[in-house]
């Protein structure tokens, strides 16, 4: 970024400058510095896909979610535009909607990013019955990118929305390949986790862990051995202890595995595990510890809309009336006041708030 900053007066419509200008702030931490190139990239390279998408790289690690959402659906008709040119960035059109469907989860529009995962699916139903697609190269296509995204979208709505049950009921795709199919198991441990059914997340976790074996063995062994997988396990094995009521376990366990995210830095479209380390200490009744651990996954990933909300719980739990009403607003302004969500946790939040205003009247 040192180098590239420097070098952006003097070329300021130089599309590529931009583009790593972005990807040299893509983190929590330097996200911030990147927002002038989000904002200007859209006016120095307004057609190609994945050009307009780029942006909300750095508007998701922002939490600007209706920016993120205004670049990925312009990413989105961009992709249908290079199709009907019979261009290649048809494909980007995928990536966009991951961003898509998180931005919509975030600022309480469910109803849109569900909308967005039938369009997704309707896409790739689309470019399935091409003739030729099959002769893809299958780690991008028909055998990879596609089970890909027909899996992550919907586990993201189901965590999202805290609907366990239907996360447990989501599948791997069949003949997808192995580092597809582990975030089914993923996404269905910590559902068993939150849920107390402890048999089903070590039968979960047993299959994730042949998965991961199947992994190794690949053309993509060193999946098994990066940073993100050793994020993700910690997680796992902290709802399996979860589950299974070891409470000071899994505390442990998410606790190493948010402190290695921090570190590193996490993905744009992902669940903090710090925050799931929250979760955790809210739910065994520790609100003052949970409060902290959400402060601190907020300040890395902010308005996220569990983040928010469980935060303002955790703080009525404690107590502290005025981090209640901080965090309860927060949600309810990055969320247009819950104009087009049905959740049960924007009604809390008003609730709260309206009785919190007449206790201090």
């Amino acid at each position: 970024m040192q180098v590239l900053v420097p070098l952006w007066p003097k070329y300021p419509n130089h599309p590529g400058l931009v583009h790593y200008i972005i990807h040299s702030c893509d983190n929590p931490t330097l996200a911030p510095q990147g927002l002038a190139a989000a904002r200007a990239y859209g006016q120095v390279a307004p057609t190609g896909p994945h050009a307009v998408h780029m942006p909300g790289h750095i508007f998701s690690r922002l939490g600007l979610w209706q920016e993120d959402i205004d670049v990925n659906n312009a990413s989105v008709e961009a992709s249908r535009a290079a199709e009907a040119r019979h261009e290649s960035g048809w494909m980007d059109q995928f990536h966009s909607d991951d961003f898509l469907v998180y931005a919509y989860l975030q600022s309480g529009q469910e109803q849109n990013a569900r909308s967005v995962v039938a369009d997704s699916n309707a896409a790739i139903a689309h470019y399935e019955s091409m003739s030729g697609m099959a002769g893809m190269s299958p780690d991008n296509y028909m055998t990879g990118m596609f089970p890909y995204y027909r899996v992550k979208l919907p586990i993201f709505i189901a965590l999202e929305t805290r609907d366990w049950s239907g996360a447990l009921k989501i599948q791997p795709i069949s003949g997808a390949p192995p580092e597809t199919q582990l975030q089914v198991y993923w996404a269905r441990i910590i559902a068993a986790g939150h849920l107390h059914h402890a048999d089903q997340a070590h039968r979960d976790f047993a299959a994730h862990e042949a998965l991961m074996d199947a992994v190794r063995k690949g053309r993509h062994a060193y999946m098994a051995t990066s940073t993100s997988a050793k994020v993700e396990r910690g997680e796992l094995l902290g709802w399996v202890a979860f589950a299974d009521g070891h409470i000071d376990d899994a505390v442990a366990h998410l606790r190493d595995s948010a402190d290695l995210q921090d570190r590193v830095g996490q993905g744009e479209v992902d669940i903090p595990a710090r925050e799931m380390l929250a979760d955790v200490l809210l739910e065994a009744n520790r609100p003052k510890e949970a409060l902290t651990e959400y402060q601190r996954a907020l300040a890395l990933s902010p308005n996220r809309f569990n983040g928010l909300y469980n935060a303002g719980q955790a703080a009525e739990a404690a107590g502290d009336a005025a981090a209640a009403r901080h965090y309860f607003s927060a949600l309810l302004k990055a969320t247009d006041n819950g104009a087009h969500s049905n959740r049960p946790e924007i009604a809390q939040a008003k609730k709260y708030l309206a009785r919190s205003t007449v206790g201090k009247n």
